[in-house]
């Protein structure tokens, strides 16, 4: 006769891990992709996204798996998840400055409204979220505005992150002073500076 230990069979399964699914979201060229490779580098080692000046250069959703964030003595397993880039309206004119003709920046606009429709349908897959903003930049902006909203209706827990603090140019208290309820964490997604306090803020926030 087998014999086991039923209470220990219940500790095992709800202790299991929860994986939660990340969306990093924001307006164009804030550094998501940046900040999507750093987390990825810091905890598995590969990056998952090309970075370019180039507007939309993300113009689909990026994933990778199994990342064990870890914080304070305590963890969280996620999926991150590179949307492309929130814009209100994508010109092609804007790809022919960037020296592409005008055949190539029409395929490039078309591509980048589909990545902009496909990252808010996402909005229904997300566990959590990283808005991220650039913190040389006026936070008060359409596109921010909307995420939020459209956040805050789906009670989609999130983290406000003032990326790019290493230009002189940065206030990332604008940020702050511009969404007081949420929750806002100034980092360089480029040098890695305060990122360790993203990570205890997402541990302790988005599990």
């Amino acid at each position: 006769m087998i014999k086991f230990n039923l209470i220990e069979m219940i500790k095992k399964v709800f202790n299991r891990k929860k994986t939660i699914k990340l969306g990093i979201y924001g307006a164009v060229n804030v550094g998501k992709t940046t900040l999507a490779n750093r987390i990825c580098m810091d905890w598995i080692g590969r990056t998952v996204g090309v970075v370019s000046e180039i507007p939309h250069e993300t113009r689909e959703v990026l994933k990778v798996e199994n990342i064990d964030v870890k914080s304070n003595n305590k963890n969280l397993k996620m999926t991150v998840i590179d949307m492309p880039g929130i814009a209100t309206t994508v010109d092609y004119k804007t790809f022919i400055k960037y020296g592409m003709n005008e055949t190539e920046a029409r395929r490039r606009a078309r591509e980048a409204t589909e990545g902009v429709i496909e990252a808010i349908k996402w909005l229904d897959n997300v566990d959590a979220v990283l808005l991220v903003m650039d913190s040389t930049q006026d936070p008060f902006t359409q596109v921010n505005i909307t995420i939020i909203g459209n956040l805050e209706a789906r009670k989609i827990p999130f983290i406000i992150v003032a990326n790019k603090i290493d230009l002189p140019e940065a206030d990332p208290d604008k940020i702050r002073d511009a969404f007081p309820q949420h929750i806002v964490i100034p980092i360089s997604a480029k040098t890695g500076k305060n990122m360790d306090k993203l990570y205890d803020a997402i541990v302790r926030y988005l599990g």
